[in-house]
């Protein structure tokens, strides 16, 4: 499934929202991550903070009843286009560096790493852990050598 403009649009009205939401000289927010759920069902995109408080909500025509098996997949590509395209205003948010945007599927079950921020560091991707368990248990078995 390829992001049609009507999606990428509305994805973009949503990423704008949650950065205006953080966009101020006062002290920067405390968080972690953003999370963002979406519902097959009715294609309901939401966002929520660390305290489970919804920020922002829209929903992606496009995604209502979407039963495809790669839909995480492909709406996680969308969400990463968007946030990619939107950096500027998504690394000068107002919250404490790091912080990430994560996607969560319809029961809020962590699904993929989108975006990270630090100060010096953007990671644009997937999982940000991939393949670390494998990296580990082949240290500990070079090491018990």
């Amino acid at each position: 499934m390829k992001a049609n403009d009507a999606t990428i649009a509305q994805i973009e009205r949503f990423i704008r929202k949650i950065a205006q939401k953080f966009m101020s000289d006062e002290e920067p927010t405390i968080m972690t991550d953003i999370h963002l759920s979406i519902s097959q069902d009715t294609g309901e995109l939401l966002a929520f903070d660390d305290n489970d408080n919804e920020i922002t909500r829209c929903v992606v025509s496009e995604w209502i009843d979407n039963k495809e098996p790669d839909f995480y997949d492909s709406a996680a590509e969308a969400l990463r286009s968007v946030i990619e395209s939107l950096h500027a205003s998504v690394d000068n948010m107002c919250i404490l560096k790091p912080f990430s945007f994560v996607l969560e599927d319809d029961d809020r079950q962590h699904y993929s790493e989108l975006y990270l921020v630090d100060s010096d560091i953007k990671i644009i991707g997937g999982d940000l852990m991939k393949g670390l368990d494998e990296d580990l248990d082949r240290f500990l078995s070079d090491l018990m050598k």
